[in-house]
């Protein structure tokens, strides 16, 4: 009896190891395709404010790490997740939090990239609904592409933009440092 006990214990463990981590109420997808590259999942975290549950954040890279320079300036596929779990966020709270991410990541320069900057708030200014997905590529080559529900937007090209955008989350001011180390795994 005890083998049997022991063996389910450890079977049980080995199981746990294994499964995806549900994040208010979102279990994060183990990989994703970027064009004709497999992604995968490096870390999430919940972007929160004044203890409300925003969005859960999720980060996919081809090889895993806890390097946030490299996330934000490396020059390879990679992908950024949201996945909304609040009615409380409206387009224009996301853009407002856009407008703010950006003058942080960018250390208040965003006048070189203004264009690509508002061609990326427009993909938030249809009405954003309670368990809305967005996926935030860069796709080598291609630029920035952004899907909402599956529905894909224009690609913004540009590293610097992708640098500017992916610094939102990793730069020295985040928007929530708590969701960035998520995002890298290292909690």
């Amino acid at each position: 009896m005890k083998k049997i006990l022991l063996l389910l214990s450890i079977f049980t463990i080995s199981q746990l190891g294994f499964s995806q981590e549900e994040i208010s109420g979102v279990t994060p997808a183990k990989t994703i395709k970027i064009g004709e590259e497999t992604l995968n999942f490096n870390g999430a975290g919940i972007r929160e404010k004044f203890f409300l549950d925003l969005y859960v954040g999720s980060l996919y890279l081809k090889n895993t790490g806890k390097d946030r320079n490299s996330v934000m300036n490396d020059d390879e596929t990679m992908a950024i997740t949201l996945d909304i779990v609040s009615s409380m966020i409206t387009s224009q709270k996301m853009i407002d939090a856009v407008n703010e991410g950006f003058k942080n990541s960018t250390k208040g320069n965003t006048a070189p990239l203004k264009d690509k900057i508002e061609t990326f708030k427009s993909f938030f200014k249809e009405e954003i609904n309670k368990g809305d997905h967005y996926v935030i590529a860069y796709q080598k080559g291609v630029g920035i592409v952004v899907s909402k529900n599956g529905k894909k937007m224009p690609a913004i090209k540009g590293l610097e933009f992708k640098k500017a955008l992916f610094g939102i989350w990793f730069c020295d001011e985040p928007a929530d440092e708590d969701l960035m180390e998520g995002m890298l795994g290292e909690d």
